[in-house]
């Protein structure tokens, strides 16, 4: 009899036992079940931000690059508008060729009022604006140097001198004087090229300075336009 009940004692731990065990599993498994769970939203949370990285550099970058490329091309657009106008013929412009360049000290009678090239004084005029008249033969000099002279007659009115000179003093190459006996109110000449015009803010004026201020036709391009001579004495 006592043989038996020990015998349903140990059977009982046994069974005490077992069941114990199988909890202890159930709860570890659980544990790792969670924590796999947690690294999982982990690594989404990380790839996530990762995504979210990527792309606010990428939208960066594009921005950059947009930023860069969009002022490089308005000024190719510029450059080549630029370009194509400066090749364009202008209208009115007449062109001289087979002009002298000798240096010479003494008057030259040059066929135009205003000179658009010839035989010249050893002596350039600064290029600049000028309330007297200028050596034409110093201003022709300054038009082998690629510089545009820009001469008017006495009687323009005010407001018109004001605008030639607010042109001259924005180009380094431009020469602006009174010029007796013109045959219109205003004349721009280059080395053998010539226009006439009306008024001030004709706009073949400023594209007419464009081309040919340093322009292909310059005998002496690069030479300067300043340490010359200046007004009439």
């Amino acid at each position: 009899m006592l043989c038996r009940c020990r015998c349903a004692d140990a059977e009982l731990v046994g069974r005490s036992r077992g069941s114990d065990m199988s909890e202890r599993e159930v709860r570890e498994q659980a544990r790792r079940t969670r924590a796999a769970q947690m690294r999982a939203r982990v690594r989404r949370g990380e790839r996530r931000r990762a995504a979210l990285l990527i792309a606010a550099a990428a939208v960066i970058a594009v921005g950059l690059v947009a930023a860069v490329a969009v002022p490089i091309v308005r000024e190719q657009r510029q450059q080549a508008q630029e370009a194509a106008t400066a090749n364009a013929p202008i209208e009115g412009v007449q062109t001289f060729s087979e002009l002298s360049r000798n240096h010479v000290t003494t008057p030259v009678a040059y066929p135009q009022a205003l000179p658009v090239g010839g035989d010249h004084a050893p002596v350039w005029t600064d290029c600049g604006v000028y309330a007297d008249a200028v050596q034409p033969t110093e201003a022709v000099h300054s038009l082998e140097h690629g510089a545009v002279w820009i001469g008017y007659r006495s009687d323009l009115p005010a407001d018109q001198v004001q605008r030639l000179s607010a042109l001259a003093e924005g180009n380094s190459y431009v020469l602006l004087s009174p010029v007796q006996e013109l045959p219109s109110p205003i004349a721009v000449s280059a080395w053998g090229a010539q226009i006439s015009l009306d008024d001030a803010g004709d706009p073949r004026l400023a594209t007419f300075v464009r081309k040919y201020q340093q322009g292909p036709q310059t005998p002496e391009p690069g030479a300067p336009c300043s340490g010359g001579a200046g007004a009439m004495s």
